[in-house]
């Protein structure tokens, strides 16, 4: 397995773990009925999750 191919492995399995974050906070945003801040056009937005 050359370099690369390492690399691509890694950066799969961390785009993975974040995919899995994002929704463990959607799960607990939901779950404590909080706002979500994010930024949305470059301003900072708070929205409630559904």
């Amino acid at each position: 397995m050359s370099n690369r191919d390492k690399q691509m492995e890694l950066k799969d399995k961390i785009v993975k773990g974040l995919d899995k974050v994002y929704e463990r906070l959607l799960e607990f945003k939901k779950e404590k009925k909080s706002e979500l801040v994010i930024m949305q056009g470059g301003k900072i937005v708070k929205i409630k999750p559904e």
